[in-house]
């Protein structure tokens, strides 16, 4: 059945009322949604809000290295030590390590760039921080519902964004209503504020609609694959940060790795590659597997154990390719928006920033009487804001990058390390770039194959064996939610032309092209597998793949990561 079909003989959908809604539990839509019911506690009025999240809880879904800045949450939570956030390891260290295949050579203290200094800031889990907001955030009266994905953006007849309406239950793989089918829910608001993550399903499609990139920077993309091991105690050196440039990667790839060592004897490691990337035949995956066997990283972690997995697309951030962020009825936050320092390698600071403002914008409106109306405010205070200051500082960093890693290097030392110590803040110069990421590949017989070594399942593993340790189910009989536009272009195009590259930028191998018992090839696609990257979104060369939200609670479940 269609989903008109539906609504038509199960219809309508119940309707719940608030004065915002926020679509997303991650510090941005966390933050949004604290920091409402802050200030109507200041103002003595009320404000009620509610958060959905796709996950099965809080956290489940929010993989991150991370590295985090405590300027956002020190603003949030002045007292947040008092009450008890999960921010228990500072940095002690920075590493930064220029790798050739077997060799590493450390970038001298005095020569740290600044956008690698990390003085102040605190080795975390994401998803442990996460969590902890969302204990703050209902114990100031917010309602979160885990669980549900809000899977459609309803409007009002004007145009304007009325709410979201969560995914049906219980529809089987054909799309029939099975016997536990349940008829999502309408949820109405004045405001409506879209906290997804990078490359948000229901962002993307309100950034086409109301037009918001126009004038833009494409939004340029990496994806992240991270692992977290318990390493021998010898081993363990709490509060050390290792960022890695050069080696395994191509020259002309924007990407490098991280190494965090946390508390309790835990590092988290992980590699990002731009998906910008031109060679067909590269594997994001393979990529971060090989680099673990550099004797550099290896060092780290060798007699160790691995407990998780997950990767995740990243947005880039530069206030260049940020969209306008605000519409009729709404507002974009977080990464969902773009805000992300790339050459910082972090956004949970930026995350609960975008959160703050676009709520301090949210609560005027409503304590004034308006609603679905343009929160003007909120972009106005970004323009205004710290956060606005740093990404500008470092908006070329990406692109500079693409330009090779020796001009790369040259020109972040010009930019983070010689103009702040003449006096010069942000550099005078911008650079842009005009395309999106999808249209990068070359055709695969133009570009050279890569032969990556076999996992040893000690220090390097595969997929399938990475996919179990991310803790990934979706209920089975469900519809598919990685769709294709036209069937017949994965082999037709994606194959012919450029070797199958979804078989290789997926980092959970949901995509395998395999023979038909008449010999011909297909794509088969194994969507129980899927971490929610949302890298196959971004990287299709023809854009012929479209993520839809699955059933909620479904996708991964990263435990402490």
């Amino acid at each position: 059945m269609t989903h008109d079909e539906i609504l038509a003989q199960y219809g309508p959908r119940e309707a719940m009322e608030y004065d915002v809604v926020v679509v997303g539990a991650g510090p941005a839509g966390l933050s949004t949604a604290i920091r409402l019911k802050q200030l109507a506690a200041e103002k003595g009025s009320e404000i009620n809000v509610c958060v959905l999240e796709k996950g099965s809880e809080p956290g489940a879904h929010i993989l991150s290295g991370a590295v985090m800045d405590p300027r956002g949450i020190n603003e949030l939570f002045p007292d947040w030590k008092e009450r008890g956030a999960p921010l228990n390891q500072p940095v002690t260290g920075d590493d930064l390590l220029v790798l050739s295949e077997t060799g590493a050579s450390r970038t001298p203290d005095f020569l740290m760039p600044r956008n690698f200094h990390n003085d102040g800031c605190y080795v975390i889990s994401l998803g442990a921080v996460t969590k902890w907001l969302a204990e703050q955030a209902e114990a100031l009266g917010v309602e979160i519902f885990p669980g549900f994905t809000a899977a459609e953006v309803l409007y009002h007849d004007d145009g304007s964004v009325k709410g979201v309406a969560t995914g049906h239950q219980g529809l089987g793989k054909d799309g029939e209503p099975t016997d536990a089918f349940a008829l999502g829910m309408e949820l109405h608001a004045k405001y409506t504020v879209f906290a997804e993550g990078a490359r948000g399903h229901l962002g993307k499609q309100l950034i086409a609609k109301f037009d918001l990139a126009k004038g833009k920077d494409p939004q340029s993309y990496a994806i992240g694959i991270k692992e977290l091991w318990e390493i021998p105690a010898d081993k363990a050196k709490p509060g050390l940060v290792v960022h890695t440039a050069g080696w395994p990667i191509a020259d002309d790839t924007f990407g490098g790795g991280f190494l965090y060592h946390l508390e309790g004897n835990k590092v988290t490691l992980g590699f990002v590659i731009g998906l910008d990337y031109t060679n067909p035949w590269m594997s994001p995956f393979e990529e971060m597997q090989r680099w673990k066997t550099h004797p550099a990283i290896k060092a780290h972690i060798e007699g160790g154990k691995r407990l998780g997995y997950g990767a995740r697309a990243i947005n880039n951030g530069t206030p260049q390719a940020l969209p306008k962020t605000v519409f009729p009825g709404g507002a974009l936050v977080g990464c969902d928006a773009g805000y992300l320092n790339a050459a910082r390698i972090k956004g949970s600071h930026a995350a609960i920033k975008s959160g703050m403002l676009c709520a301090e914008a949210a609560f005027e409106a409503v304590a004034a009487g308006r609603s679905s109306d343009e929160l003007s405010a909120y972009p106005a205070a970004f323009e205004k804001s710290w956060l606005h200051e740093e990404l500008w500082q470092t908006r070329n960093f990406k692109a500079w990058f693409k330009k090779g890693q020796l001009v790369g290097k040259l020109m972040t030392g010009i930019e983070q390390w010689f103009l702040p110590k003449v006096g010069v803040s942000a550099p005078p110069w911008t650079l842009h770039r005009d395309q999106p990421d999808h249209v990068y590949l070359k055709p695969a017989d133009q570009m050279p194959k890569i032969a990556y070594p076999k996992p040893d399942g000690v220090i390097s593993f595969d997929r399938l064996s990475s996919v179990f340790v991310s803790n990934t189910n979706h209920e089975e009989n469900q519809p598919a939610h990685l769709t294709l536009k036209n069937s017949a272009v994965p082999v037709q195009v994606n194959l012919a032309k450029y070797a199958g590259p979804e078989s290789r930028y997926c980092p959970a191998g949901v995509y395998e092209f395999v023979k038909t018992d008449a010999g011909e090839d297909r794509l088969q696609i194994n969507a129980q597998n899927c971490v929610h990257c949302k890298t196959c979104d971004i990287k299709d060369p023809t854009q012929n793949i479209v993520w839809v939200t699955p059933e909620g609670g479904g996708g991964p479940n990263y435990a402490g990561m």
